[in-house]
């Protein structure tokens, strides 16, 4: 009788692990390894190795090739093509040459030094990229440079897939049998030039009209698993068939359809392909091979830093740029456990070789994030500036903001922040834009918007950018992590300047709070204000009342939004708020009672006052304590109900 019990005990260590993983900012697929290394039969003996397993795991793969497949873009690959055919095919040329004769050296046998070369020229795509994206830096030189990098090791894994099975045949006619595997390939991918784009597209309209999500899903996996069958049948890789049929379905219309139905698919199997290599994981080999997993590490690390250093440096890339990089791409990845464990099938590697390098590559993609993270300031440590170009750039914003005083600095120039710069223009307000896009920064340069490239989090481009003279910070684009470093640097440069944050959601509103941000707007809250303003209205409910909930909640929601300034107008306005809380400003004049003594002295919260605020000179106090120790010429920012306002002035200025 079976049993359910290994079943979710497996499914518990994973949601544990995962969950983990996700807390502290590591990728997932970490997770998965420690889960398979726990549930296999190096510790818990709760999954069975056998081929059932492996070939689960192989599945896994087959679904990722297929979402890069569905990635693979020429039109992209032609606009990269000095990055891709050219650091790229350099770093993958250079690493396995130089891997490959290391480890053939040290074994005695050249396959097993291609078999390790081959797995540790790949880094990871999924953890660059998302962290990457996360520290919004893809747009960046040396991110640019990674992807590049990384975009040319998707491709050349296909290669590598039909060498290892050659080179394993150990035939006598290799010469013939490569060439027949270059001949199969050619084929696949004139069937592909000549005769998918033409079967696909009317195949995929006529099971879209049926208007079926469920029998949509059905024809992905028949795609998917179908032209994976073909290629194995002819003698190639599941991997490769999956690859195709990717790139079949990317040139049509229903290629995001697709990403999104095939993601839990590929997300859930590519999991199992890192349990089953997390299952390899074979503790007591480790320790008896320390050496041969330091090796590994060794060659991982500082070797394939220091290549894709050299020849970015070699092709022109900025000395900082190409360290950034390196750091980046230093790490092993998800490929990497694919050609072993095909080179493993294969036997051209001995066990333990096989275990010291799937150890050294997951240690390596232990380290990646902390390289990526700490990137910006090893590069500082190590690499001088490249002041001679990186002056330029900031002559170019000094140029810019040498005439601008009491300006906005945004932030981030997309579609919020040009919808705030058009505001701002019309209200006569000075600001001036960064952004990390090179594409957008031209055009609206080209257009005489005051907008530059620049990465706000440094520390010399917002003094540039005159964070000195400026009035406040706006950050435009949804990004905690970003936006955090942005705001660590602005209050370095000065404590007092207002820095207003955009999020998605309330989610991370308090540690933005904490990180020194004034306000954080939150765009859910907003259009949530928005849509109920607009339904009050055709409901019948008069304008000004509506005007009023509106700001109620805002009030509630937002500390600068908590009372307003009264003004004559608000009675032409229509609005009815003397019983309302309101903002009231007090000076503390030459023999005001206050003067000299601490805030908490006064008492004013047992009145039912806030202080929201003191001004002193050009400095603005917000995080005040009971000890703040008031002074001649102080503005206190008030809010209370107006009678409640009117004996806090007294007690303020007589006593």
């Amino acid at each position: 009788m079976h049993s359910l019990f290994p079943i979710v005990v497996v499914l518990l260590v994973a949601v544990l692990a995962v969950t983990a993983c996700r807390s502290l900012r590591v990728p997932p697929m970490l997770g998965y390894l420690v889960v398979g290394f726990l549930a296999g039969p190096g510790v818990m003996h709760l999954i069975p190795e056998g081929p059932e397993t492996e070939f689960l795991g192989e599945i896994g793969i087959v679904f990722m090739m297929f979402s890069i497949g569905l990635e693979f873009s020429l039109a992209k690959l032609k606009a990269m093509k000095h990055l891709v055919f050219g650091v790229g095919l350099a770093q993958v040329v250079v690493t396995l040459l130089l891997i490959t004769g290391a480890v053939g050296w040290l074994t005695g046998s050249t396959l097993a030094g291609f078999a390790i070369g081959a797995a540790l020229t790949m880094s990871s795509t999924a953890i660059v990229s998302k962290l990457l994206a996360e520290r919004l830096e893809l747009a960046q030189p040396h991110g640019q440079l990674a992807m590049g990098t990384l975009l040319f090791q998707d491709i050349a894994v296909v290669p590598l897939l039909i060498l290892l099975p050659a080179f394993a045949a150990n035939s006598d006619h290799l010469a013939a049998d490569l060439g027949m595997a270059a001949v199969k390939v050619l084929l696949v991918l004139s069937l592909l030039l000549v005769f998918g784009q033409r079967l696909m597209r009317p195949w995929f309209h006529l099971v879209a009209r049926q208007r079926s999500s469920e029998l949509f899903m059905i024809n992905v996996l028949l795609i998917t698993l179908g032209v994976a069958f073909i290629t194995q049948q002819a003698g190639l890789s599941l991997a490769l068939g999956a690859f195709v049929a990717g790139m079949l379905i990317s040139e049509t219309e229903y290629r995001f359809q697709v990403e999104e139905d095939i993601k839990p698919f590929r997300d859930i199997l590519l999991g199992f392909f890192f349990i089953t290599v997390g299952m390899r994981l074979d503790v007591g080999v480790l320790f008896e091979q320390s050496g041969a997993v330091l090796l590994m590490l060794l060659l991982l690390l500082p070797v394939k830093l220091l290549v894709v250093f050299g020849l970015a440096r070699a092709m022109g890339h900025r000395a900082n740029d190409a360290l950034k990089a390196g750091l980046a791409l230093a790490q092993g990845g998800e490929f990497g456990f694919v050609l072993l464990s095909l080179s493993g099938s294969l036997k051209l590697l001995a066990p333990a070789i096989e275990q010291a390098a799937i150890a050294g590559i997951l240690l390596s993609m232990l380290v990646a994030p902390f390289l990526i993270q700490y990137a910006d300031r090893i590069s500082k440590r190590l690499i001088k500036q490249d002041w001679a170009l990186m002056s330029v750039d900031l002559h170019q914003i000094l140029v810019q903001t040498m005439s601008k005083n009491e300006h906005v600095i945004i932030c981030g120039y997309g579609r919020s922040g040009q919808y705030l710069a058009r505001l701002l223009e019309s209200e006569d307000i000075s600001f001036f834009a960064l952004d990390l896009d090179p594409e957008r920064v031209r055009e609206a340069g080209e257009a005489g918007d005051p907008v530059v490239f620049g990465d706000a989090a440094k520390r010399e481009v917002l003094t540039a950018a005159g964070a000195l003279r400026a009035k406040a910070v706006v950050i435009t684009f949804a990004d905690t992590h970003a936006s955090e470093r942005i705001i660590d640097v602005v209050r370095q440069l000065r404590s007092d300047l207002p820095v207003i944050v955009r999020t998605i959601d309330d989610t991370d509103i308090e540690q933005l709070r904490q990180a020194g941000a004034d306000e954080v707007v939150s765009e859910v809250m907003e259009g949530s204000l928005m849509l109920a303003s607009h339904a009050l209205v055709v409901l019948g409910v008069p304008l000004a009342r509506v005007l009023r909930r509106i700001r109620s909640v805002r009030e509630e929601r937002y500390n600068l939004f908590k009372g307003f300034f009264r003004g004559a107008s608000d009675e032409i306005d229509g609005i009815d708020d003397s019983q309302m809380s309101r903002l009231h400003s007090v000076q503390l004049v030459s023999g005001s009672h206050a003067i000299g003594s601490p805030l908490g002295a006064i008492k004013l919260p047992e009145r039912q006052v806030e202080v929201k605020a003191v001004r002193r000179g050009h400095t603005r106090y917000t995080e005040l304590t009971p000890d703040f120790e008031l002074c001649e010429g102080d503005v206190l920012v008030l809010l209370a109900r107006p009678e409640q306002l009117l004996l806090a002035e007294t007690l303020l200025l007589q006593g």
